[in-house]
C-alpha cells in the first residue's frame, strides 16, 4: 500500500530553505538532489508556488531538481541533456555560473577541464 508523502522529510525541510534564499533574492536558480520518493512532492511545491523548474533523472532512485528565474530553466532545459558528470568544459562552467558558485574557481575549474581535454562534447572520464 502505497504511503502518503511526508512533508516533514528533510527534503522538504531542505526545499523550504532554498525557497526562502530564492524568495529574497539570494539564489537565482537552485539544484537540488531528491529521492524518486519526494519528487512528486517536491514539484507539486513549486508547482503550487509558481516557481519553474526541469527535472533530471540521476538513477531510478535520485532525481535532480532545477528550479529558479524562467530564463534560467529554461538555458538549463537545453544545456543539460545528459548526466551532470558527461558536460562539456563549457557546459559546466555555464551551469556553475548559473548556480553562483564562485566565479574564479568555475574558471578555474574549466581551465582545468580544457587543458584535460574536456572540450565541446567530449564526455567525462567516469566518475569512480
Amino acid at each position: 500500500m502505497d504511503q502518503p508523502p511526508d512533508v516533514t522529510s528533510p527534503a522538504m525541510h531542505v526545499l523550504g530553505h532554498h525557497l526562502y534564499e530564492y524568495d529574497k533574492g539570494v539564489r537565482q536558480m537552485v539544484l537540488m538532489t531528491t529521492s524518486a520518493r519526494d519528487v512528486d512532492l517536491v514539484t507539486r511545491r513549486l508547482t503550487e508556488r509558481c516557481v519553474d523548474y526541469y527535472v533530471q533523472a540521476v538513477s531510478a532512485s535520485k532525481f535532480n531538481v532545477f528550479f529558479g528565474r524562467p530564463a534560467w530553466i529554461e538555458t538549463v532545459r537545453n544545456v543539460v541533456r545528459k548526466p551532470l558528470n558527461q558536460l562539456s568544459a563549457e557546459e559546466d562552467f555555464m551551469l556553475g555560473i548559473l548556480l553562483g558558485y564562485d566565479k574564479e574557481k568555475q574558471c578555474l575549474r574549466f581551465l582545468s577541464m580544457t587543458k584535460a581535454g574536456r572540450r565541446a562534447g567530449a564526455a567525462a572520464e567516469p566518475v569512480s
